[in-house]
């Protein structure tokens, strides 16, 4: 098949200076053109050599292209018959590949388990395979005092190892002693305890590698977690989370312990800016408690509004 493409501008002249010759170049003219024109003029079909080799002889570019059209539309009927012909071709091993049974391909592990004592046994081997991070989100109340005397021993042992813990707690363990005493325990130790005031889920991560959450709404169960994807997800909500945490000197019983009245407490916290649940949550008292009050808030500082207490209790009033 002649080779299709149109000829450049050397090729061009070239062709024009054959046809001012008369159609016609001898080998001692051609000796002395663009040989790489030559060379494409003879290669796309615009000039042939004489049949007794005395040169070279210029081609009705008309009958060149009705060629090349006529080779082009057999070439597309071969290949479209080909194409139609393929599935039929390739259906006997079509049909094999199809009902051939096939390994799944599994990058990741989802493994629950129902039983508290078998729940407790996988964590601590998890806890002692750890080598860099534990990230603990533990919302409710505070943990026995012997399971948290436990707890301080293995984080010494893992802090030994070069391991580090984050927890999160609800700000309610900030007036239990034990809970205190564990967070100071391991703060001692470069770990760190923070407080949320605002509902999180339960989740422990052992070196961004593999996730326990609750798998029942009773807790009865949980899902060890081994998928990258879901992994990374669960301690980006974790670090997000810890971000709005508040830090508490654990050490400094005073800061544990808030003794001032609640409505003093509600009305700093409403200066800080958050909301009634949040204040609620945070102080461990029902929205209905803290609604109360705060309208006796609003009533003492003659607001009418929310948003103008707290504007109020920043200091607004002398603004």
């Amino acid at each position: 098949m002649t080779e299709l493409r149109l000829p450049d501008e050397a090729e061009r002249e070239l062709y024009l200076e054959v046809l001012a010759q008369g159609g016609r170049i001898t080998l001692a003219m051609a000796a002395g053109v663009d040989q790489d024109a030559l060379a494409g003029l003879l290669a796309g079909g615009l000039l042939v050599g004489s049949a007794h080799g005395g040169g070279y002889t210029a081609v009705n570019p008309r009958s060149v292209g009705a060629r090349i059209s006529a080779e082009l539309r057999s070439t597309g009927t071969r290949l479209l018959v080909e194409a139609e012909e393929l599935p039929t071709l390739l259906g006997e091993l079509t049909k094999v590949y199809e009902s051939a049974p096939r390994r799944s391909v599994r990058s990741s592990v989802v493994r629950h388990v129902h039983e508290a004592a078998d729940i407790v046994h996988r964590m601590r081997e998890l806890e002692a395979g750890a080598r860099e991070e534990i990230l603990l989100a533990q919302p409710g109340g505070p943990l026995p005092p012997a399971q948290l005397d436990r707890a301080v021993a293995r984080a010494r042992d893992f802090a030994g190892r070069g391991g580090t813990v984050r927890a999160l707690y609800e700000p309610s363990v900030r007036t239990d002693q034990p809970t205190v005493g564990y967070a100071a325990a391991i703060g001692e130790l470069g770990m760190a305890v923070r407080v949320l005031g605002e509902p999180f889920k339960r989740v422990m991560i052992f070196d961004r590698s593999v996730a326990v959450v609750p798998a029942a709404a009773d807790h009865s169960s949980a899902a060890f977690v081994e998928d990258p994807a879901v992994v990374a997800f669960l301690v980006g909500g974790f670090e997000r989370d810890w971000a709005r945490a508040e830090r508490v000197k654990w050490s400094d019983a005073d800061t544990c312990a808030d003794e001032r009245p609640v409505d003093e407490q509600i009305g700093r916290l409403l200066a800080a800016g958050l909301t009634q649940r949040t204040i609620a949550t945070r102080l461990g008292l029902s929205e209905r408690t803290v609604a109360g009050h705060i309208s006796r808030l609003r009533e003492l500082h003659a607001a009418e509004t929310l948003f103008q207490l707290g504007w109020l209790l920043r200091g607004g009033r002398g603004a």
